[in-house]
């Protein structure tokens, strides 16, 4: 069969082969040899599951149509497959055909279709849920089978409890098992007894393939089709409804990532030592957000995979605590994101998430050795998240505005759309829509507008990449973005969100009311003078003693407090705010904290002999040098720290006696490169070679082949060529065919073989094996020198010499 693609392939123009090559990319990495080689590669049992993966529910039932319609000769027709179906679906019928010709699952003229050999390896032993034939399951089944008239009387006469075992099997798939079953009058033994059913060596029983489509009369043999998709009974939402819901949504998205962040900003989370953030850490920045740990987990994912969040080596431990290796902590781009508008911001975190090559979805499952998934943990890595999350929200993005399906009804379509990537992984789909809630790219249930921007965005950076690629050297720049132009979901997203506001208004109670998202300035002073207690559309700060101390640690003066707050608050400043800014600065800097250790000073002797006589300070050890200095041996962010948590309020000071103020300077981690993949629907070898195979790559690719066909077409007799000296391995200068040859020649007389191979890079090696199997488009070979056991797939062998 392989020769027969061959000589089709062969026949067919450049054209037709770059066709091919766009549509099923991964034939070309790396690049074939000749012709042989590509066919071969084209019918391996990997290459032919991924093509089969991006089919249509019907596609995938005409496909099974065409295994069952094969003859003695093991090919079909349009005819014979036309005549498994009824008039009504030729015309889609038709169309599913081309499909699968064009992605040569099918392949050869009309009246002679082959199936590419590695269909039956990958599908299901049961085309279209039928069994197999009678003559080669059991004679007096066959002998029961050729006689139609008996095989009906048979059927009819079947008790109802065994003729509903024959309907549940007719349904598919044709196979049960005896357990229970095979008694003697059981429905099934009544059935195996009269030959409708035949038992299998396995311990089961098989539903002969005739007597199966004798039960399929009324739905056709086939059984029942799908040529259109499921219709969706959708909610209708008010477009405007779901748009203001995802708005708000996203708001709290970047509050709560911009929480976590700060968390970690103030207390790293040490790494485990298997990878990831242990479950007391999610747990402490879950509560520090106000979040469940699952939002948590799939927040902190997409911030660090937006290059928000990093790893840094830990400072030295205090003594007696092991020195952690690593900690998780803000990266330098945190800064610039969070002083950025909150379109932009929710922009980057969204991107980040449905491009990055990660499943939140897995935090606190277990794994294959029954220990808890954690959050920023390899075991989270799945290649093909992008694709999954891309097809929600393309399905999501191809219905009309304010269409909000149910989970169960989505999945339905999709389970048309790709049942083989759907069927098994429900659980992951309901994941993305849980994760595209909680960020606003959907809202009620329906795909916001940001959403729709965001997916738009994707597609013309992919499309961008594209006419990069096509033209490397810029010559043609029409259609591109201008690189400072900002992506559609920015603009789209701030025409949805109040305008943000440079002022607050103060209450009588010392709350500080915010009405709207605050102006990135006007956040980074409430950070520092004013304490959080709720956020939303209009956020709630309260002007606190701790607050006014920490904003005159920072380097605040109290007249600069009276001046910030008379600038922003569009209400009177209350008297009792007054009073407290002067009361707490009155009493700021009455202790000054040097370094010896560390000192401590006061021009208050009475204040220096209440810290020396106070009892929560005995850890300090703090030793009187004068009645207004005292030293201790601890550092002095240490003693400072201490006498801040007394109720203190010092200020630190330098040698020569200098108040030291200003904001504490915080750890970052490194920058991180963004490295997220742009993963195509196909996953990310589909989608790389899609972004770099433009149709000039294409055809020189195809040149490439016919080159290397052709030559090994003209040394098809020459011996395999050994380089000087043994040990350097085979030259390259046979066909595939003549290397399988040598392979199967050697593991029949169990000679030891030189094996040209092509690795994932591209490169040549070769290696000195004695070759044990070939099957299922592997070479299973034994190095003898290290007596282990190799794989090989045979679509990159290019050569193999007898040693």
């Amino acid at each position: 069969m392989t020769t027969m693609l061959v000589d089709h392939l062969r026949s067919l123009p450049d054209e037709a082969l770059a066709a091919l090559l766009r549509m099923r990319p991964d034939l070309v990495v790396p690049v074939p040899s000749d012709l042989s080689a590509l066919a071969l590669r084209a019918q391996s049992r990997m290459s032919i599951a991924r093509v089969l993966d991006g089919f249509d529910r019907f596609t995938l039932e005409i496909l099974d149509a065409a295994r069952l319609s094969r003859g003695q000769s093991a090919t079909t027709s349009l005819e014979s497959i036309f005549a498994l179906t009824t008039a009504a679906d030729h015309e889609a019928t038709r169309a599913a055909i081309g499909r699968l010709r064009a992605r040569f699952v099918l392949y050869g003229p009309e009246h002679d279709l082959s199936v590419a050999a590695g269909v039956d390896e990958v599908s299901s032993p049961y085309p279209a849920g039928l069994g197999r034939p009678a003559a080669l399951l059991d004679a007096a089944a066959a002998e029961l089978v050729a006689d139609p008239a008996r095989l009906r009387r048979t059927v009819l006469a079947a008790p109802p409890p065994a003729r509903a075992v024959l309907d549940r099997l007719a349904a598919g798939p044709p196979v049960g098992t005896l357990a229970g079953g095979g008694d003697a009058g059981s429905p099934v033994r009544w059935l195996v007894d009269n030959d409708l059913l035949v038992a299998v060596p396995s311990g089961g029983f098989e539903l002969p393939r005739e007597v199966g489509l004798l039960l399929r009369r009324d739905t056709g043999p086939l059984g029942p089709v799908h040529p259109a998709p499921p219709g969706l009974d959708a909610a209708a939402r008010e477009p405007k409804a779901v748009d203001s819901a995802g708005a708000g949504q996203a708001m709290d998205a970047v509050r709560h990532t911009e929480s976590l962040l700060t968390a970690l900003e103030a207390e790293p989370a040490t790494v485990l030592r298997s990878g990831g953030l242990g479950v007391r850490e999610l747990r402490r920045l879950a509560r520090a957000a106000g979040l469940e740990e699952t939002a948590a987990a799939t927040l902190l994912e997409a911030a660090y995979a937006a290059g928000l969040a990093g790893e840094a080596e830990a400072h030295a431990a205090p003594v007696g605590r092991p020195a952690p290796e690593t900690q998780v902590l803000p990266t330098a781009r945190f800064d610039a994101w969070r002083a950025s508008s909150i379109a932009r911001r929710w922009t980057d975190l969204a991107a980040a998430w449905l491009t990055m090559t990660r499943q939140p979805g897995l935090v606190g499952q277990r794994d294959e050795r029954d220990r808890p998934i954690t959050v920023l943990a390899p075991e989270v890595e799945r290649s093909g998240a992008p694709a999954t999350r891309r097809t929600v929200l393309a399905i999501l993005g191809g219905q009309p505005p304010g269409t909000a399906p149910t989970p169960d009804e989505l999945l339905a379509l999709l389970d048309w759309e790709a049942p083989r990537r759907t069927r098994g992984r429900e659980n992951i789909y309901r994941e993305v829509l849980t994760e595209a809630a909680l960020l606003g790219v959907t809202g009620l249930g329906a795909l916001t507008v940001q959403g729709r921007a965001l997916l738009a965005d994707d597609a013309a950076e992919l499309g961008h990449d594209q006419r990069a690629a096509a033209d490397p050297l810029g010559t043609r720049p029409e259609g591109l973005r201008a690189p400072d132009d900002p992506p559609s979901t920015i603009k789209v997203l701030d025409a949805l969100l109040p305008a943000p506001v440079d002022h607050f208004l103060l209450q009588a109670d010392l709350s500080v009311v915010v009405p709207g998202p605050p102006e990135p300035e006007l956040a980074a002073e409430l950070d520092v003078v004013a304490e959080p207690e709720s956020a939303g559309g209009a956020s709630v700060y309260r002007v606190t003693p701790d607050a006014v101390r920490h904003a005159l640690d920072t380097g605040y003066a109290a007249d600069d407090l009276h001046a910030l707050f008379r600038r922003r608050s569009r209400t009177p400043v209350p008297q009792a705010l007054t009073y407290l800014i002067d009361d707490v600065a009155r009493r700021h800097g009455g202790l000054r904290v040097g370094s010896t250790g560390s000192y401590l000073r006061s021009e208050d002797e009475a204040l220096v002999a209440e810290v020396l006589a106070d009892r929560r300070l005995a850890g300090l050890t703090l030793r009187k040098l004068a009645p207004t200095v005292l030293v201790t041996p601890l550092a002095s962010g240490r003693l400072l720290q201490e006498l801040r948590d007394a109720g203190y309020a010092p200020v630190p000071e330098d040698a020569s006696g200098v108040t030291v103020r200003g904001r504490v300077r915080v750890r970052r981690a490194p920058a991180r490169t963004n490295g997220l993949a742009r993963l195509g629907a196909a996953g990310a070898v589909d989608a790389i070679a899609a972004v770099q195979l433009t149709q000039p790559r294409l055809l020189g690719i195809v040149e490439q082949i016919r080159r290397g066909d052709a030559a090994a077409r003209a040394s098809r007799r020459a011996p395999a060529a050994v380089r000087p000296g043994s040990g350097t391995g085979p030259v390259p200068v046979q066909t595939h065919t003549q290397a399988l040859a040598v392979l199967q020649q050697a593991i029949r007389d169990k000679a030891l073989v030189w094996v040209g191979y092509v690795d994932a890079h591209g490169s040549t090696t070769s290696r000195l094996v004695r070759p044990v199997s070939i099957g299922a488009g592997y070479l299973r070979a034994e190095d003898e020198r290290t007596e282990m056991l190799h794989t090989f797939a045979l679509h990159r062998i290019s050569a193999a010499v007898l040693d």
